[in-house]
């Protein structure tokens, strides 16, 4: 895959969480195509950049929310317009200084390149709980936790 690609989806990537990071619901919103679509942590479905922004907004007016960190995990290309990122992520709790182990997630990114550059098709969130492997879920916090002393986006 050209370099170009793997650049610019994972871009996106760090757009959504620095966007979440910031208590910005515009910003959070803004690396998706028009259509996008987000499914939640908690299962939440939401289609289109409008809605994406403003019931994120909602969310931040709401919610104290925490800070994602992110590790990307890899991109593949789907075609010549089309690109898979692959993550794992944890949440810092507002208030706290370390990761609640309950918010680990695997992510999902699609996106796609049209007229106006690269946009995100799909952002999906599967909570990372491994049942009955807690040994993983503890080897995905420390990894995690590695990532707050270097950039938490």
């Amino acid at each position: 895959m050209g370099e170009s690609v793997e650049v610019a989806v994972h871009a996106l990537y760090r757009a959504i969480l620095a966007g979440w990071n910031a208590d910005d619901a515009d910003g959070f919103a803004s690396p998706f195509a028009e259509d996008g679509e987000v499914v939640g942590f908690d299962g939440s479905e939401i289609a289109g950049r409008a809605q994406i922004a403003e019931q994120t907004a909602g969310v931040f007016a709401d919610h104290a929310t925490g800070t994602y960190v992110g590790i990307v995990r890899g991109v593949r290309r789907l075609g010549d317009d089309a690109a898979l990122l692959r993550a794992v992520s944890g949440v810092v709790p507002a208030g706290e200084d370390d990761l609640k182990p309950e918010l680990n997630a695997i992510q999902s990114l699609v996106a796609r390149r049209r007229d106006e550059g690269w946009q995100v098709v799909l952002y999906h969130n599967t909570p990372a709980q491994f049942h009955g492997r807690p040994e993983l879920a503890e080897a995905l916090t420390e990894e995690l936790r590695g990532e707050l002393t270097t950039d938490p986006t």
